[in-house]
């Protein structure tokens, strides 16, 4: 089993890779394998198509799914939307029903609002949210702080065991002959006439 983990922030080793690095870490001692990209610096960069293109094709042999962003004026980074916004619509059907999480990582405050943007990217594609035992943030102004958040890195923690455990239910579902759900083709309305 693995989880594909993304880090949307500007930092590589910054206060949101260091929450993920703790899933991360909760995952391997689970025993699922982990890769964590980082896509912030690289889409300032003009690196997107690669970097959407390095994800996706790692998404393929992935069973799950973690997005990471900090909080920039009380909503993900602009990198991250941005990324989501294409890798969703070219990796689409290899995420569907892939169980996925969103933390967020900020100094004070905006979290919820970062959390409920990330997340709707996964109820729009039928994926499996994976929740802790509060909201999946973490705070601190510097990598250092966000481990002093002990509450934090307990639902990080949390977050790694309950996507563990989902995993491991689906596979033995499907091991049991339980059928995972057909895609089926998106009905459009438009309310213009």
């Amino acid at each position: 089993m693995k989880v594909v983990l993304v880090n949307g922030s500007r930092r590589e080793k910054g206060c949101t890779f260091t929450a993920l690095e703790v899933i991360s870490k909760t995952l391997n001692e689970r025993g699922v394998e982990t890769q964590i990209f980082h896509v912030g610096e690289k889409a300032v960069n003009g690196e997107m198509n690669e970097v959407v293109k390095e994800v996706a094709d790692a998404i393929k042999g992935a069973d799950g799914f973690i997005v990471g962003s900090p909080v920039y004026y009380a909503s993900p980074s602009g990198e991250v939307v941005a990324f989501l916004d294409r890798l969703f619509g070219v990796a689409e059907a290899d995420l569907r029903f892939k169980p996925a999480a969103a933390i967020a990582s900020a100094r004070r405050a905006g979290t919820t609002a970062t959390l409920d943007v990330l997340n709707k990217y996964f109820l729009y594609n039928q994926m499996p949210v994976v929740s802790s035992r509060y909201w999946s943030m973490v705070h601190g102004n510097k990598p250092e702080e966000v481990l002093q958040d002990k509450e934090g890195v307990q639902i990080m923690e949390t977050i790694g065991k309950n996507m563990a455990w989902l995993l491991k239910s689906i596979e033995a579902g499907k091991a049991a002959g339980v059928p995972q759900p057909e895609a089926e083709q998106k009905v459009f309305t438009n309310f213009i006439r």
